[in-house]
């Protein structure tokens, strides 16, 4: 057992004394309750899954829960498990550690998902572009395969306008 398990164990014990001087009519109801929290507290449940909840307590001491709630041990092990120096069982701890892990997991299954389709909608826009090109090189080879001809073709003097082309001033040249 480590130092502040052991240092919990002992903040029970004295809870549980200091409870007993104050009420000296505690049942044996209360003693049942006080002995299922230390075996709680102790990692050493004998029906429950460990957990220090108040249906764990009541069921690890054989009582109901209206039972739990009416006892005066009820309180004080409801300041113990609030106090923030108190030290859980290696189980709730563990339950706590898996809690927190499977939020993070979720946390990062989520923003996987968003960054995939982020990608996929940049993917689709690059293969967009990439189709816009390749048709615009398509007819501009088109346009270069014709100049060549005309050039082999030895056409002297004879240029034609190609499709599309514009004058420097923006308007369409004259044809004579």
């Amino acid at each position: 057992m480590t130092g502040s398990m052991d240092e919990t164990l002992q903040a029970v014990r004295t809870a549980f004394a200091r409870l007993a001087r104050e009420n000296t009519g505690l049942t044996d109801i209360d003693q049942q309750i006080m002995r299922a929290f230390e075996q709680l507290m102790l990692g050493r449940p004998e029906i429950t899954d460990g957990r220090t909840s108040a249906v764990n307590i009541a069921a690890e001491a054989g009582v109901s829960r209206a039972s739990y709630y009416r006892s005066p041990v009820a309180a004080v092990i409801k300041g113990i498990l609030s106090s923030p120096e108190a030290r859980r069982p290696e189980s709730d701890e563990l339950r706590q550690e898996v809690a927190r892990l499977k939020q993070s997991e979720r946390e990062l299954r989520r923003e996987k998902g968003a960054e995939i389709r982020e990608l996929r909608a940049t993917v689709a826009a690059y293969a967009n572009q990439i189709q816009i090109l390749a048709l615009r090189n398509a007819e501009l080879e088109a346009d270069t395969r014709r100049l060549h001809a005309q050039l082999a073709g030895k056409q002297a003097g004879v240029v034609k306008q190609l499709k599309g082309a514009r004058t420097a001033t923006g308007s369409s040249p004259v044809q004579p």
